[in-house]
């Protein structure tokens, strides 16, 4: 795993994370939670990881998508 940066909701994410994981990290703050969010890269592949208890992640697949945090 390789440690990525933190950013607060509601502020421009940083050039780090990727174009494909915008638009669902404005989907989970669009439900109105706050907090930070921390991105981390697992196997070659982003993950954003909010601590209000969400993740966006990219499948093997491909694809991106927001869930509840699953440990």
């Amino acid at each position: 795993m390789q440690l990525g940066t933190r950013w607060a909701t509601g502020s421009e994410p940083p050039a780090s994370v990727p174009a494909s994981h915008r638009p669902a990290i404005a989907e989970v703050e669009s439900r109105g939670l706050s907090g930070h969010w921390t991105l981390t890269w697992l196997e070659g592949r982003a993950i954003a990881e909010l601590d209000a208890g969400w993740e966006v992640v990219q499948t093997a697949s491909g694809d991106v998508i927001a869930r509840p945090f699953q440990d």
